[in-house]
């Protein structure tokens, strides 16, 4: 065996005598240092290779998502506020009970309300019997009017021709008296010129009472027509009295269309009063439904009101959490932006039972999240620090996702926006 090793392996030079104890150990393999070196540097060479390609693929991955933990659930609160005011009568919810939108939550002691809507019934019954009256009134109004200015107006040319009429019977009438005195003035005559004669027997006594009598009977003739003349002039005189009642009449019938526009008008206030009436009837309709208080969306309640208290209207007595319509805010960094899209896949990380739901971008606000608060900063100042700000960023779950309803509103959660 020591033979093949050495026709393997050929001697170097010849040693000395002190050396000879060491030869055995000139006797190892010398290419063996060079074929380890060959393996390191594979080995090197491998492990490059793979933690390059790690790191290729761990930036990726890295790149491919952005996350954040300043993220919370939120929700619309629903306060549910009293619109009217009363004693609050009953109350149909416990603290933290889930409710259907729609459902009596509680309700205010309906009485006086009701009181309110019969006293307005009442007066808007009042109302439309007055309009029905007025607009009655109108119609006939009308008519009368119109009949009044006819009849007015005849009787106004009746009293003229009265009046003509009259004239010409007074003057009549004294053309008669002033035939009659003359004739009683040529009797008289004739009555003394015969008493003459007759002293003197010129003439018979029968022509003397002949004379006297005819004297006499013109005399009465003269009476009877004064006494006719001056019932003549009591006619003309009557006739123009009801000439003038007739035109005060006529002029009264002109002032009826007036009427009749001021008897429409009361009959147009009067419709008007009825409607004001029936809003009065409808509004305590309202207020009397106002006393029971729903719920205007499904979710759970948080409550403040109790049985027995006096509330006023906009006091808020409930709130309704509808915790099937939460989302997520989260605020990521101006940073985290550049790839960030409307739609893209968010996992969420609940805190409180560690797991993960399943949701998409719905938004990015419109500004920064300070921008919304009370005192915004103010940048424009000598100690000016650039911070890097936060956008909030809605997330909607998918369907389905929060069916437990586990998310409450306020609660921590990790968002993880995948890029790609």
């Amino acid at each position: 065996m020591a033979e093949q090793n050495q026709a393997a392996n050929p001697p170097q030079a010849t040693p000395s005598v002190e050396s000879a104890p060491t030869a055995p150990r000139a006797e190892a393999p010398i290419p063996a240092y060079p074929r380890r070196r060959s393996y390191k540097r594979w080995i090197f060479l491998i492990s490059f290779v793979v933690l390059a390609i790690g790191g290729v693929f761990l930036w990726l991955y890295l790149s491919g998502f952005e996350s954040t933990d300043d993220a919370q659930v939120d929700v619309h609160l629903y306060p549910v506020s009293a619109r009217i005011s009363g004693y609050i009568q009953k109350v149909y919810v416990g603290d933290n009970q889930w409710v259907d939108e729609g459902s009596t939550l509680a309700e205010i002691d309906p009485k006086d309300y009701e009181v309110a809507l019969a006293r307005a019934q009442a007066a808007l019954d009042n109302s439309e019997a007055a309009a029905k009256s007025l607009n009655i009134d109108v119609p006939i109004s009308s008519v009368d009017t119109s009949s009044q200015l006819k009849f007015t107006s005849s009787d106004v040319a009746n009293a003229q021709a009265a009046i003509q009429a009259a004239d010409k019977e007074a003057a009549a009438a004294h053309a008669r008296l002033l035939e009659a005195q003359a004739e009683n003035v040529k009797a008289q005559e004739d009555v003394t010129r015969y008493r003459l004669l007759l002293a003197k027997d010129e003439v018979p006594k029968q022509v003397y009472d002949h004379a006297y009598a005819a004297a006499a009977s013109d005399a009465a003739a003269v009476a009877a027509a004064e006494a006719s003349e001056a019932a003549a002039l009591q006619a003309v005189q009557e006739a123009r009295s009801r000439l003038i009642e007739a035109e005060a009449q006529y002029e009264d019938a002109q002032a009826g269309p007036q009427r009749v526009a001021s008897t429409r008008a009361k009959a147009l206030a009067a419709v008007a009063d009825v409607h004001q009436k029936r809003a009065a009837v409808e509004q305590a309709q309202l207020n009397l439904g106002y006393t029971k208080i729903f719920a205007p969306v499904t979710g759970e309640v948080t409550k403040k009101v109790v049985v027995g208290l006096n509330v006023e209207p906009g006091e808020q007595l409930l709130t309704v959490v509808p915790l099937d319509q939460v989302w997520i805010t989260a605020n990521f960094k101006e940073t985290q932006l550049k790839h960030m899209r409307v739609g893209q896949k968010v996992k969420i990380h609940l805190d409180s039972n560690g797991r993960n739901y399943k949701g998409h971008i719905d938004s990015i606000a419109g500004a920064t999240g300070p921008l919304f608060s009370l005192l915004p900063p103010e940048n424009a100042t000598g100690n000016y620090v650039k911070i890097v700000q936060r956008v909030p960023v809605k997330i909607v779950l998918e369907p389905g996702e929060n069916r437990d309803r586990q998310l409450r509103p306020g609660m921590n959660v990790e968002a993880k926006v995948y890029l790609r």
